[in-house]
């Protein structure tokens, strides 16, 4: 089952955000694949979500780019600012709350490992 658009979208900057706390620095195309690696495929993301979602974190001054050429190939690598890393610890910590209100709201139980 690949989870809808709907649902990644709203968690999609904090994806990118935690994925970078974990990975240093990553290109846009790594991130789309470790995600996919991560989730095994239920999570894809597709270019059209995430640059967007990388230029405005970069714009928020929460990422910062380094851009490395590679033959003829030019590869922008993002990584964390101080804020983002701060900011990173925060929205863990408020989707971990939402997801925690989202299970009592909804009455689903968790599975037990």
């Amino acid at each position: 089952m690949v989870f809808s658009s709907e649902l990644i979208k709203g968690t999609l900057k904090t994806i990118v955000l935690k994925l970078l706390t974990d990975n240093d620095k990553m290109y846009g195309y790594e991130i789309t694949q470790r995600v996919k690696e991560l989730t095994t495929d239920k999570i894809q993301i597709t270019e059209g979500a995430l640059y967007p979602t990388l230029h405005a974190l970069e714009n928020e001054g929460l990422l910062t780019t380094e851009t490395e050429y590679i033959g003829k190939r030019v590869r922008k690598y993002y990584s964390l600012s101080p804020a983002g890393k701060t900011r990173t610890q925060e929205r863990v910590s408020e989707f971990a709350d939402f997801m925690e209100t989202m299970q009592f709201l909804l009455d689903i139980k968790t599975k037990l490992a």
